[in-house]
């Protein structure tokens, strides 16, 4: 299953209603599982992004439908990189030439 680091950072909205997060956290979980993928971990962070989420989704389709979800909510602004284990990476290197 692919593998994506989403960052993400608060909006005016998110801030306002910080306690609610872990209710929204928890509801993006399931409804990613609902979609075939999982939240492999999530992450509060000081610095440039306020969470970090590392997640599995059955297909960078699949994970696009979810990102919109979490976009359309207004609650973050979101930047994700499509990820590779180091056996993918592995395999990469064997195609090259």
């Amino acid at each position: 299953m692919p593998t994506y680091v989403i960052l993400m950072n608060l909006t005016e909205q998110g801030v306002k209603d910080l306690k609610g997060a872990p209710a929204r956290i928890e509801a993006a979980s399931k409804s990613l599982e609902a979609a075939g993928g999982k939240m492999k971990g999530f992450y509060l962070t000081m610095g440039q992004y306020d969470y970090v989420v590392i997640a599995e989704g059955p297909s960078d389709e699949a994970a696009m439908l979810q990102l919109f979800g979490l976009g359309i909510a207004g609650y973050v602004r979101t930047t994700t990189l499509k990820a590779f284990t180091a056996p993918e990476f592995a395999e990469l290197l064997k195609k090259l030439p």
